[in-house]
């Protein structure tokens, strides 16, 4: 009756070909989820504090510091919080193919409009 209620349940959730395969899917408990909200918070913090350091937003490391703590909370919000960690392989390459895509053509276009230098 068990096996019966966990493929119904997979089926009711989307994903029929791992429900006939048996597959069980792990989420996270409640508690994964404050301690990822305090991580974002922290790393949150430290970006306000950043500002806020003359020598830190004058230095070439502030922009991309900023950006690398960014790109992490981005990374952990969309992994946990929209449960993509979880899903199928194919539609973790659905979102991060396009993402990567995006992120060269902008930094492409930082280059060509002089945003961005290489100073040799």
């Amino acid at each position: 009756m068990a096996q019966h209620e966990d493929h119904m349940r997979h089926v009711a959730e989307g994903h029929a070909e791992e429900a006939d395969m048996g597959v069980e899917h792990h989420h996270p408990s409640p508690w994964l989820y404050v301690k990822i909200g305090v991580l974002l918070t922290v790393i949150t913090i430290v970006e306000v504090w950043a500002y806020y350091i003359p020598a830190w937003v004058n230095s070439w490391v502030f922009v991309p510091s900023l950006l690398i703590m960014s790109v992490v909370k981005f990374v952990i919000v969309v992994m946990y919080y929209m449960h993509l960690k979880f899903d199928h392989r194919l539609f973790r390459a659905l979102f991060t193919g396009p993402l990567i895509i995006a992120v060269t053509t902008i930094i492409a276009l930082l280059f060509l409009f002089g945003k961005i230098a290489v100073r040799g």
